[in-house]
């Protein structure tokens, strides 16, 4: 009696774990929810940033010598304030900023904003001349140019919109930002001009007074804001709930400097906490 009873107690029991056991195998039965990192909310940090970039000045005095040349046939007639007087030049440097933003978290998908500032003193500057001897209408036209130029920037901060992808602890990101920059611009610009008559060797045209024959303008600013836009990719890794490390490359373009063609590569280590 005792084997009956245990006989039938176990074939009690078998149907309904044998149920179970095709439930988990049919994928009806719930195993667990995915996790993932926590990053959404605010956040803030500092950081260190290595830039590197260059300016392009070829432009750079065309402003003023139009204005030098306004209404003058030598303009009109070969351009000269589209000469490529300057060149490029190339200059890096070290600085340091801080961070704050926030972020939205779907499952492993991430969106957010984030304002972001460096102090970094960043200059280049560029110094060349140019002289032509060209013929129009019986006149030789003695034409050179003189110009200097430089920027100093002295800090810049983007507002970014960034998306990331969780991957454990880590969270790479793209980026994309609206830049606002703090610097000094000055350009010097020096145009003489002799005109020659081509059959009696005699001078009939002249800027000012000889022997110099020339005009020179200045412009001169301090403090000027600057715009631009930037973009980059980056790789926040959590190492406590609260407590990350960054990494991250930034492109950044400064646009309408008035001939001067800005360009900054930005690299930067960091940390931060999110709460």
């Amino acid at each position: 009696m005792r084997w009956v009873v245990c006989v039938l107690t176990v074939l009690s029991f078998a149907p309904h774990a044998f149920a179970a056991d095709l439930d988990v195998l049919r994928g009806s039965e719930p195993v667990g929810l995915a996790t993932y990192t926590n990053w959404s909310g605010f956040y803030f940090g500092g950081q260190a940033a290595y830039a590197s970039g260059g300016a392009d000045f070829g432009q750079a005095t065309g402003p003023l010598i139009s204005y030098l040349l306004r209404n003058t046939v030598v303009e009109q007639t070969f351009n000269i304030s589209g000469w490529q007087v300057l060149g490029k030049s190339d200059s890096s440097t070290t600085g340091f900023g801080g961070f704050v933003g926030y972020n939205s978290q779907w499952s492993d998908v991430i969106l957010g904003v984030e304002a972001n500032y460096t102090d970094a003193e960043w200059s280049a500057s560029s110094t060349d001349s140019l002289a032509r001897r060209m013929d129009s209408g019986g006149t030789t036209y003695n034409v050179s140019v003189d110009g200097t130029s430089s920027i100093k920037l002295k800090d810049y901060g983007s507002l970014r919109g960034r998306a990331g992808y969780v991957m454990g602890n880590f969270m790479p990101y793209g980026f994309v930002g609206f830049v606002v920059g703090r610097a000094d611009i000055a350009k010097i610009a020096t145009v003489s001009d002799i005109e020659v008559s081509d059959s009696t060797g005699q001078i009939t045209g002249c800027l000012s007074s000889l022997p110099s024959c020339s005009l020179t303008d200045t412009d001169s600013r301090s403090d000027q804001f600057i715009y631009g836009y930037s973009a980059g990719l980056g790789l926040d890794v959590a190492l406590t709930q609260n407590f990350f490390l960054r990494g991250e490359y930034e492109y950044i373009q400064f646009v309408n400097l008035g001939g001067i063609d800005l360009y900054l590569n930005n690299l930067r280590v960091g940390g931060g906490f999110k709460f």
